[in-house]
């Protein structure tokens, strides 16, 4: 009987293994960089070996930390961002850079190349997006593969495998073809509620007719917490495991981070449509389920069995939040280069001049915090961001006043996603936040204050990493389903509810950013 399971989660710059317990218990943990290319304005791009040599690393340097026996690992699972791995005929990499080196195999999820294919595949209004809040992200990936097949013919002529980066560490580790249900349905436009999931109209629409062929992608998807087979020999000797551990259904990242932040509610499908995860860091990510489906505009779903069986899962987000609070700190004269200790001593004189200025502090800067487009709810990848307020100042507590304005907006805009998520017939009333914003005060009081939710934060805030070891513990047999690895593992949290006092404030707030959504659209549509 299996006693651990290894979670590994890829994220934009690292790769990060975990070792758990069936309760749950992190008994081990490392990390590992990632090298990340960026040879021109909206392009990112991976090297799906340096992915796998990093993993290899932490999930070595996390078992040696755990104590535990490769013997008694009975699963490993893996998450990762929503990046597109291509490899060619023979399994080898094969560049998808305009810069032609061979090793950058993968265009990042965060890379925004593919703003035109985007387009076209919404000017489409076919059903499948009905499935995407009726828009297509040029961070999912149907629009890469459409530039892709455009751009780089050479590259895909000569390709032979195509991947979710979830996807791929499975292959990679098992040689297994097998694609999880979790991602071809949220990333793929495969709709998995259907009997055939492949929509070939739509393919043949965008171009793509011959992707199923050209990505060995086939038509049938593992659900979340099922076995794609068990780790080779080569792969268990780079992992330091054995030829005995399972490894289970890859997961998109957010989707694995709302298994850990939700789990303890799995086993009550009614008590489970109350809560939402939030999964907050590079970018931020909501995700909400429901036994009921339930279409929209402006957010990603509904997709039938993303995480869990016979439930519908929605996700909104915003492509920028973390990475805005760096981008101001950086642009900032007073800022420089973002580390955490400078971040922290942000927050610290924040509060500071919080309770010396009370609600005057910054008052007059206002935010539109779509620097990186709107994913959600306007659903416009286009989208640009505004300040209003600024003057001559350029002293460390003029950054101050910026960040803080800048988190209100951040906020905000999580209170704009929800108030739209509740015209769609959605109720929640609890927001579990989980990843980086946890450690940042700033951003945790206004997700409480700015939004009138009641916040959880997980005991142990490692959300991203417990779904996945959730569903690691259910394919090796740890534990019977998803709601009892959620029951046994989930380690509880710190509830805080929002200050009544501060609803008038930050109302008016909200109503001036909706102003400032107004006042963009007015100065584009002139003439």
């Amino acid at each position: 009987m299996p006693q651990h399971v290894v979670a590994v989660d890829i994220g934009t710059g690292s790769a990060r293994a975990g070792v758990f317990d069936a309760r749950g218990q992190l008994l081990g943990k490392a990390d590992h960089p990632i090298i990340m290319n960026r040879p021109r304005e909206n392009h990112a791009e991976h090297d799906s070996e340096d992915i796998w040599s990093a993993v290899c690393i932490a999930v070595r340097r996390a078992m040696e930390q755990s104590g535990a026996a490769p013997e008694s690992v009975g699963a490993i699972g893996f998450d990762g961002t929503c990046s597109l791995v291509v490899r060619d005929i023979d399994g080898g990499q094969i560049s998808v850079s305009t810069g032609g080196e061979r090793r950058f195999d993968t265009i990042v999820w965060l890379d925004h190349r593919a703003l035109k294919e985007a387009d076209f595949c919404t000017a489409t209004g076919h059903e499948v997006l009905e499935h995407s809040g009726h828009f297509m992200s040029p961070e999912m990936e149907m629009p890469k593969l459409m530039w892709l097949k455009k751009k780089l013919p050479g590259t895909w002529a000569n390709t032979g495998y195509l991947f979710d980066l979830a996807d791929f560490m499975t292959w990679k580790s098992t040689g297994s073809l097998a694609r999880s249900r979790c991602t071809l349905t949220s990333k793929w436009n495969y709709l998995a509620h259907l009997k055939d999931g492949w929509r070939k109209d739509f393919l043949e629409q965008i171009g793509l007719e011959d992707l199923q062929a050209r990505g060995r992608l086939p038509g049938d998807t593992v659900a979340v917490g099922g076995s794609v087979g068990t780790l080779t020999k080569e792969a268990a000797s780079a992992l330091g495991l054995t030829t005995d551990c399972h490894v289970s259904s890859g997961m998109i990242d957010a989707y694995a981070g709302a298994l850990g932040a939700l789990g303890g509610s799995a086993h009550d499908p009614e008590q489970l449509e109350r809560q939402l995860a939030l999964i907050a860091g590079t970018s931020s990510c909501i995700v909400s389920f429901s036994r009921k489906r339930r279409p929209s505009h402006g957010m990603w779903g509904p997709y039938y069995e993303a995480v869990f069986p016979g439930t519908w899962l929605v996700e909104a987000g915003q492509s920028a939040t973390g990475a805005l609070l760096d981008h101001v700190v950086r642009m900032h004269a007073a800022g420089g280069e973002p580390t955490a200790a400078l971040h922290q001593k942000i927050v610290s004189r924040i509060s500071q001049l919080r309770a010396e200025e009370g609600d005057a502090f910054g008052a007059r800067i206002f935010v539109l915090p779509d620097f990186h487009g709107n994913r959600s709810p306007l659903a416009d990848p286009h989208a640009v961001g505004a300040v209003s307020g600024l003057t001559l100042d350029t002293s460390f507590d003029g950054l101050c006043a910026l960040y803080w304005r800048t988190g209100v907006a951040i906020a905000l805009g999580i209170r704009h996603i929800l108030e739209r998520m509740k015209e769609y017939g959605y109720a929640p009333d609890t927001l579990h936040v989980a990843g980086g914003h946890v450690k940042n005060p700033v951003l945790m009081e206004l997700y409480s204050d700015a939004t009138g939710c009641k916040v959880v934060v997980p005991k142990m805030n490692e959300a991203v990493l417990l779904g996945t070891a959730m569903a690691a513990s259910v394919a090796c047999g740890l534990h019977e389903d998803l709601g009892a690895a959620g029951s046994a593992m989930y380690p509880g949290g710190d509830v805080h509810v929002p200050d009544e006092s501060r609803r008038a404030l930050y109302d008016r707030d909200y109503r001036r950013l909706l102003a400032m959504y107004r006042h963009r659209a007015e100065l584009e549509a002139m003439e």
